[in-house]
């Protein structure tokens, strides 16, 4: 089965500008780094040699890692789904029914989750059992270190913020 991995035209767009980063500016400086560090001579005691190569090494699997990312990137834009049930794009208000306390979410892709702005992602625990749900369904959530109730409050299609300026 081929992978397909939901983002919107931002998260693709990131992942782009990261690629060629990596592939113009980052990889080259790492290649002269190495080339630098040869000409201090003894490898087994030339730490800046072995910084480059681990660098080199860093930098040629994140390159192996975006060209998969984008090579099964699915573009969306969510304000043309519907949301009246919780899909990619939405915008979740949940209240924890032990506490009443609100939480908003917005379910995004992997690469543009930012837990901490409320961005998270669809492949993230919490978004797989609230997708399809509605409003006023209440939920059981099923989380790495605990189990938790919440009664979907509102779903909405908002724009999406995805830095803080």
């Amino acid at each position: 089965m081929d992978r397909i991995e939901p983002m919107t035209l931002f998260g693709y767009e990131k992942l782009q500008v990261e690629l060629k980063n990596l592939k113009e500016i980052k990889r080259p400086q790492t290649v002269k780094d190495i080339e630098e560090a040869l000409e201090h001579g003894d490898l087994k005691e030339n730490a800046e040699y072995h910084a480059a190569k681990e660098q080199q090494r860093l930098i040629d699997g994140r390159l192996i890692e975006l060209a998969e990312l984008l090579g099964c990137a699915k573009i969306i834009d969510p304000s043309e789904l519907e949301h009246t049930r919780i899909s990619f794009g939405s915008t979740i208000v949940l209240c924890d029914l032990d506490t009443d306390e609100e939480l908003t979410y917005t379910i995004v892709g992997g690469c543009e989750s930012n837990p901490n702005m409320g961005l998270i992602s669809f492949n993230s625990p919490l978004a797989k059992q609230l997708i399809g749900k509605e409003e006023d369904d209440e939920v059981k959530i099923i989380l790495p270190n605990a189990v938790k109730e919440y009664e979907v409050q509102e779903v909405k299609y908002q724009e999406i913020v995805f830095e803080c300026h």
